[in-house]
């Protein structure tokens, strides 16, 4: 089965998404299916406002359809609701062809915390983006739940994995900060309430790997924390097994894959209990989920290291990329 999946997050970025996407193509071919990009490679491009690595496509009608007609796919994807997965969604409703979406991220929250703009006006848009689609995969019950309820149809599931063999416990990582040491890592910017984190009187260190737009007033606000920047690859998963608790701040993450990098590393994590955390670690014992993000914190601090890597164990990638082939597939036989 070959799948055409269109998305707007694309490399060089570094996000949930892009990873998500890249994790399961290199996962499909042992199940028989391959999966191809429609990305904002090729076409001139504007920088999103706040995110100049994040460029989006001018994607017009007849470049889409040159460019899925080459494919040749037997399934079409929409992963993001940017302009390369509206111009996908045109082609495909103007000729009647099945597709499937994913929801990513919360950008009705996103979008208010920048704007003052209201949620209900953007998740009547991704509504309506959504449910013109065949089905739509989001990565946990909780997020399931909130769609269902606010008239998403047609929901499934995908979960996500963690590449172990990258992410694990390491004896010596070569990083020393007093401990403990309590590690935030992603993107750096206003809806990950990384300020809740930093702002905590906790002992130790505070360490934030990633960066973002709001990196420098973080920086500045906050001289006692360490700021590592981007880390990828051998230097991220180190900056993990470095630490001693993984600090999840956010409240809007639909699901949050550095959850799992974190638990294969041997990290307890302190989130607040909201979506995301709630069904990554829920009542695991391989992290505390606490109103009070200090407590959860100190509490995590208690956990041993062999409960958190226990609890990564069931997530692969070949198992979110099973369910995705097979939410395709049980898609193409509808249409069938």
């Amino acid at each position: 089965m070959r799948i055409l999946v269109a998305t707007d997050a694309w490399t060089p970025q570094v996000n949930g998404v892009v990873n998500s996407l890249q994790a399961v193509a290199r996962e499909l071919p042992g199940l028989g299916a391959s999966m191809e990009f429609l990305t904002p490679e090729g076409f001139a491009s504007f920088a999103l406002p706040t995110y100049p690595d994040i460029r989006l496509a001018f994607a017009g009608q007849g470049a889409i359809a040159r460019r899925v007609a080459s494919a040749a796919p037997d399934h079409i994807h929409i992963a993001t609701e940017g302009p390369i997965g509206f111009a996908v969604r045109c082609y495909c409703l103007a000729r009647k062809i099945a597709f499937t979406t994913s929801y990513h991220t919360r950008f009705p929250e996103y979008l208010s915390a920048r704007a003052p703009v209201p949620e209900r006006w953007t998740y009547a848009l991704l509504r309506r983006f959504h449910n013109a689609g065949s089905g739509i995969m989001v990565s946990t019950q909780s997020v399931r739940d909130e769609l269902a309820a606010r008239g998403f149809l047609r929901l499934l599931p995908w979960t996500r994995g963690v590449d172990r063999a990258l992410f694990h416990p390491r004896a010596d990582t070569g990083l020393r900060l007093p401990g403990p040491v309590f590690v935030y890592a992603g993107r750096v910017a206003v809806e990950k309430s990384i300020e809740d984190f930093l702002k905590l009187d906790l002992p130790g260190s505070k360490l934030v790997v990633g960066d973002g737009p709001a990196r420098a007033k973080l920086q500045a606000a906050f001289p006692a924390a360490h700021f590592t920047g981007m880390l990828m690859g051998e230097a991220l998963a180190a900056a993990y097994a470095s630490a001693d608790v993984f600090v999840f701040p956010s409240r809007t993450d639909t699901f949050g894959i550095v959850l799992l990098e974190a638990l294969a590393s041997g990290l307890p994590v302190a989130a607040f209990p909201v979506p995301g955390p709630l069904d990554v670690i829920g009542t695991s014992g391989a992290g505390v989920l606490d109103t009070d993000l200090r407590r959860a914190c100190l509490g995590a601090l208690k956990i041993p290291r062999a409960a958190a890597l226990a609890h990564a164990s069931p997530f692969t990638w070949a198992l979110s990329a099973s369910q995705f082939l097979q939410n395709s597939k049980s898609m193409k036989a509808d249409e069938a």
